[in-house]
């Protein structure tokens, strides 16, 4: 099955007689449909809906396959070389099960990890950490990779104490410059803060948004037309309702 669509792709992709569009796309292009297309995957994921989760799994899957059909383009690699390279990592990486390794786990995979990495030219332990990520979960994984060289605070009372600061400066931020990049860092602390209470900060602001979303669609269907033009005391009384209701 696999086949048919690294065929169907090969088609769209033809310079002659291919789809024009799919034709002039590079892997700049494509890369924000493939990372929209693995958020609608963590998203079924969230809802719990197989059907749809097929269904974006599927959309996932050809974000590999027209990746991979641009890279034997340029006669960089094929999809069959990706398959390779990923089945090779994955029993790299579990000796224990693949291999000749007495104990295994998580610890082992990190170490196994942490050599390849050390086989790669930049030697950072920040290496890695792709820029495409979300901005919050970003700057978890730097925060991680700090703490294993031992940069980190020893308990979460550090990073709290730091939220207080960093807010403090932008408060006194002398241009809107200056506050912005104050924010970054009050929002840089709150992610230290919420690893070192052991929430993923992704996660909690992914939740908060889907509950201001419902409550405010609760709000706009209690109200119906009349919403827009209702006065901001009438819309906070609308919004406890909503909170007290769901």
């Amino acid at each position: 099955m696999v086949a048919r669509l690294i065929a169907i792709m090969a088609r769209l992709r033809d310079p002659r007689d291919g789809c024009e569009w799919d034709v002039a796309q590079d892997f700049r292009s494509i890369a924000p449909y493939t990372i929209e297309e693995a958020y609608e995957v963590a998203d079924a994921c969230e809802r719990g809906d197989m059907a749809e989760l097929k269904d974006e799994l599927g959309d996932l899957l050809l974000q590999v396959v027209f990746h991979s059909r641009m890279a034997e383009e340029r006669r960089a690699f094929s999809f069959d070389d990706v398959v390779q390279a990923i089945s090779d990592k994955m029993e790299r990486r579990h000796p224990h099960i693949f291999g000749n390794a007495a104990n295994g786990g998580h610890h082992l995979w990190e170490t196994i990890k942490a050599e390849e990495r050390a086989a790669k030219s930049d030697q950072s332990a920040l290496a890695g950490v792709a820029l495409a990520l979300p901005a919050l979960m970003r700057a978890e994984k730097l925060q991680k990779r700090a703490a294993r060289q031992g940069f980190d605070w020893p308990d979460a009372d550090g990073p709290r104490a730091k939220i207080d600061e960093e807010l403090a400066e932008v408060e006194t931020a002398p241009s809107a410059a200056a506050r912005e990049e104050e924010i970054g860092d009050l929002l840089f602390s709150v992610v230290n803060w919420t690893r070192h209470l052991g929430v993923d900060a992704e996660l909690a602001l992914r939740h908060a948004n889907d509950k201001f979303e419902r409550r405010f669609r609760t709000m706009e269907s209690t109200a119906g037309d009349a919403f827009a033009t209702m006065d901001l005391r009438t819309k906070e009384e609308l919004w406890n309702r909503a909170k007290s209701e769901r």
